[in-house]
Formats: C-alpha cells, structure tokens, sequence
C-alpha cells in the first residue's frame, strides 16, 4: 500500500472560544518533523498534526497574519466538509480518510489554529494529489 503513513490525527474537543492562550510545541515521541501539536492553556480544544514532512513544508509558506481569520475559517469549513464527505464515501481510501475532522463554524479558533489547519489542507493537497476544493 502506497499511501501507509500516519498523517493526520486532528481532534478538536469543541469547548472554547478562547485562543489567545495557544501553544505550539512538538511530540516528544516523534521525531521533530512528524508532529504538530495546538492546544491552548486549559486544553479545550487540541489538534495533532502527524505528517512526516509538515513541519518542515510550512516554514515555506506565506507567515501567519498573511491571511485574514475570516478567510481562513472560511476555506477551514469548506476543506472540512469536503474532507468528511471522502471519510463517509467508500469511494475513497481509508488510509488517506481515516476519521472525521470536528470543526464547528460557529466556533472562533483563531487565528493559530486556522492558519495551522488550513495549511495542513494544502500540504495534504500536494503531496497526496488530492481536490478538496
């Protein structure tokens, strides 16, 4: 199987509104390049970022603040409800769409969480060849 790899694990618990408290920090039980991990102070909410190669692909990409919030939340909720429609339909690889994104519009993650996720979509775009749009 072409496409066995560990690539995206995104849990967000949907409980807060807050995100002016977020941290980045890698897992220590990956190598450093393997995981991303966003969560703020009272750890409401988290999204894991599993991808070997991520975390070196992002640094090439345009700074955070380049995009605004509302765009980014915009474009997050149409690749989340593209991307769980793939996870429902038989149709597509299970390897590549193992589980469902929770990602609630109504809900302000800022402006970290935005950026990080929609820049997994494109990364997740190129490097498997994948329209989610």
């Amino acid at each position: 199987m072409k496409y066995i790899v560990a690539f995206l694990i995104v849990a967000l618990g949907v409980y807060s509104c807050d995100s002016s408290k977020s941290v980045i920090q890698g897992d220590p039980s990956a190598s450093a390049s393997d995981t991303l991990r966003i969560a703020n102070d009272s750890l409401e909410y988290e999204i894991l970022i599993i991808e070997p190669g991520f975390d070196s692909w992002i640094h090439s990409q345009p700074p955070r603040g380049y995009y605004g919030v509302d765009y980014l939340e915009t474009r997050n909720y149409q690749y989340v409800l593209e991307y769980n429609n793939r996870v429902y339909n038989r149709s597509y690889s299970s390897i590549l769409y193992p589980q469902e994104i929770n990602y609630d519009p109504n809900i302000h993650y800022g402006l970290e969480v935005n950026y990080l996720l929609y820049n997994y979509f494109k990364y997740f775009e190129e490097k498997y060849k994948q329209k989610l749009r």
